[in-house]
């Protein structure tokens, strides 16, 4: 068998790396027909098209690292995405513009969450600017290109809420998802953040997955995010 040519050698090297080193990268081979890898692939237009298809609601925004910038206008499945930020503030604010990859699957997300009686999430942003040297052409990743949610805190239909900091019960280092995972205490709380994520986990609706189990920074919320380009999903 022909020995593969230097650069493409290396990088199957590194692929193979990242998934022995990291046990928590999962690369599935139906991966191009996961949400993620789908949204995360459409041209800017194809994305607004599907956004009206679903009949979301939501207005364009201009935003240095955005492809496709968006700002929700109103509830995905009846539950709102929203900040801690008064309503005035919230029609301006850059952490609740998001790109249109993301959006589809925070409206995917919505189903799970709806699922759950859940009718709002807060969360701490989606998008947060790039510094003035930025290029304007350059699209960026995760917070920067606005392809990544930090969802906090889920409140109920009967005003129940579910605080990823008080109620996630994790460890850091500690398995999210699948066999051998689950809270420490276990509370019904706790289990069923466990649930929603993990559902979503499941469905691959977003690359990466972060949660206080990962480090200290994510103590109070799960990062949720969309990646272009890849075929691989991080839940830790």
């Amino acid at each position: 068998m022909a020995r593969p040519a230097p650069k493409k050698a290396a990088k199957v090297a590194k692929a193979k790396q990242r998934t022995t080193v990291n046990p928590r990268i999962e690369a599935p081979g139906d991966a191009p027909t996961t949400a993620a890898y789908r949204y995360a692939q459409l041209a800017s237009d194809d994305c607004l098209a599907e956004l009206a298809t679903r009949k979301i609601d939501f207005k364009r925004e201009i935003a240095k690292g955005i492809e496709t910038a968006v700002r929700l206008t109103g509830p995905l499945h009846g539950v709102t995405f929203k900040t801690d930020l008064s309503d005035k503030q919230r029609e301006t604010t850059p952490w609740e513009i998001g790109d249109c990859a993301l959006v589809l699957a925070m409206d995917d997300f919505a189903k799970i969450l709806e699922a759950h009686a859940i009718v709002e999430v807060r969360h701490y942003s989606m998008y947060r600017s790039p510094g003035k040297s930025w290029p304007d052409d350059k699209i960026g990743i995760q917070h920067i290109g606005g392809t990544a949610l930090d969802a906090a805190r889920f409140t109920k239909t009967d005003g129940k809420v579910l605080d990823v900091d008080k109620d996630f019960h994790g460890a850091i280092g500690a398995k999210t998802c699948g066999d051998d995972a689950g809270p420490h205490p276990v509370s019904p709380e706790a289990t069923e953040l466990r649930e929603i994520l993990c559902e979503a986990v499941s469905q691959h609706l977003f690359n990466v997955v972060l949660t206080p189990n990962y480090n200290k920074p994510h103590h109070n919320h799960f990062h949720l995010e969309v990646m272009r380009g890849v075929k691989w999903f991080l839940v830790h």
